[in-house]
């Protein structure tokens, strides 16, 4: 049973990592610095740096930059735009790291776990910040991005100090992305559509339930010799 233990924590730990990285890398490099720091869990060799206080100083800084990149409607999404190329191969290099010296292969699959899951949080929050950007409203991304800070380190916590529940939460997790991915699409598709009209001159479009018609012919007057 113990053994079964340190497994379940050993996935939830790779998988934790890779989810919150998607989320808010920042913040999870921090979270783990203090937990591994604190005493409050041990961090595989590979990972110890993180607990340097310049790396979590930096953390830190970082942090605070995304939290006010993240209440400003439209800076989020670019900020977001540009960490595609951060938050995914994090998770990743993370996730492997997560395992210790448990063998290349065993990286290799933790690495690709955390980079799916990595990617699966991101995309879902880029496509989801960016359909709360259509409201005028600033209030929103307020209420989206502090939710976003207090679900990362609350959701590493839980998958540090109780694995099964962080699994089981996981799984709720993901059954709410497959509901809810297709409506983000969809309302992405039409804002795309909105857009698109926003640039398109009304006077080229007929109005609606009117055809096009030659114009009527001009009688010229005629010149008798």
């Amino acid at each position: 049973m113990e053994q079964l233990d340190q497994i379940v924590a050993l996935i939830a730990l790779t998988m934790g990592v890779g989810w919150a990285s998607g989320i808010n890398l920042y913040a999870t490099l921090a979270t783990l610095g203090i937990l591994g720091m604190t005493g409050n869990m041990v961090l595989p060799e590979e990972l110890n740096v993180l607990t340097n206080p310049m790396v979590i100083a930096a953390a830190g800084l970082m942090y605070m930059v995304e939290f006010t990149a993240d209440k400003i409607p439209g800076v989020d999404s670019i900020w977001d735009s540009i960490h595609t190329f951060i938050r995914i191969p994090a998770g990743a290099v993370l996730a492997a790291g997560m395992v210790g010296d448990a063998g290349a292969g065993v990286e290799l699959a933790a690495a690709i776990v955390g980079g799916g899951m990595a990617t699966t949080t991101h995309v879902t929050k880029t496509g989801s910040r960016m359909l709360i950007n259509t409201s005028p409203e600033p209030m929103s991304n307020w209420a989206a991005s502090i939710t976003e800070d207090i679900v990362v380190i609350l959701g590493l916590w839980t998958a540090v100090q109780n694995p099964w529940l962080f699994l089981l939460l996981l799984v709720l997790f993901i059954l709410l992305l497959v509901w809810l991915l297709p409506k983000i699409w969809r309302g992405l598709k039409k804002a795309g559509r909105g857009l698109k009209s926003l640039f398109i001159n009304p006077r080229q479009q007929p109005a609606a339930g009117t055809t096009h018609s030659e114009p009527p012919p001009i009688d010229l007057p005629r010149l008798d010799r």
